[in-house]
């Protein structure tokens, strides 16, 4: 059975990379996953917070927010506190990068990722991490062909997807109308090789069997290769 936007069960949503959209970041990336738009950029920085100083590696941290349009009711932005929601999802974001990036090969620099979404339609988090990725990789780039160092400190790629239970059905990347009615909701990052980096799954109002993880979790994997090939072929292309 067809869902409410004609996918199949195990469909992703059409999905487009765009490298190089703003100028001024080293990398910049808008990426759509159906409904939902995020720009992610990734900011070079000489030094590292105070508490890594000395140690002669690296940082990767992430910010994330939603911008006021994003949404069907205007959202009020983040000025002077941070909600719990934003602060959790921009943590994510950055173990998720971290999780494949070897520090010490950084140097004692830092590189910075803002995740602004610009449209939600479900899966921003998830949309997050996986443009979050590309725009890493072209902020390396510009760093070794500037001789801020002298190697990629990226060790394989790293993706994200959500995936759910609506009824009997377990669905792979979940729209806002399916998120809201699932009986389970899991987002799942992991890396090219297929290693977990993180696994949040949630039961709302149910519960879920260890069967049902066991094929959300092959449903995730399968997403997330295709994902990683969707990176893949965004980095082979030339920017502008």
């Amino acid at each position: 059975m067809a869902r409410h936007d004609g996918r199949r069960s195990g469909d992703l949503r059409p999905i487009e990379i765009k490298r190089g959209y703003t100028c001024n970041p080293a990398g910049s990336v808008l990426i759509h996953t159906g409904g939902t738009v995020v720009l992610c950029t990734a900011s070079w920085e000489s030094g590292v917070p105070r508490w890594r100083a000395g140690q002669g590696s690296g940082w990767v941290t992430a910010e994330y927010d939603m911008l006021p349009g994003s949404t069907s009711e205007r959202r009020r932005r983040n000025r002077n506190r941070i909600d719990g929601r934003t602060q959790e999802i921009q943590r994510l974001i950055g173990r998720s990068l971290r999780a494949v990036v070897d520090l010490e090969k950084l140097g004692e620099n830092s590189i910075l990722l803002d995740c602004d979404v610009l449209q939600a339609d479900g899966g921003t988090r998830t949309a997050s991490v996986t443009g979050a990725y590309v725009a890493l990789c072209d902020a390396v780039r510009v760093a070794i062909r500037n001789k801020w160092i002298t190697r990629s400190p990226v060790r394989e790629p790293v993706a994200a997807v959500s995936v759910g239970k609506l009824g009997n059905r377990i669905l792979l990347d979940l729209d806002y109308k399916e998120d809201v009615a699932a009986d389970v909701d899991m987002n799942v990052v992991m890396t090219g090789s297929g290693r977990f980096v993180e696994v949040q799954g949630t039961g709302e109002e149910a519960t879920f069997s260890r069967d049902d993880l066991d094929k959300l979790l092959r449903l995730a994997s399968r997403g997330i290769k295709r994902l990683v090939e969707e990176q893949g072929k965004a980095l082979q292309r030339r920017l502008r």
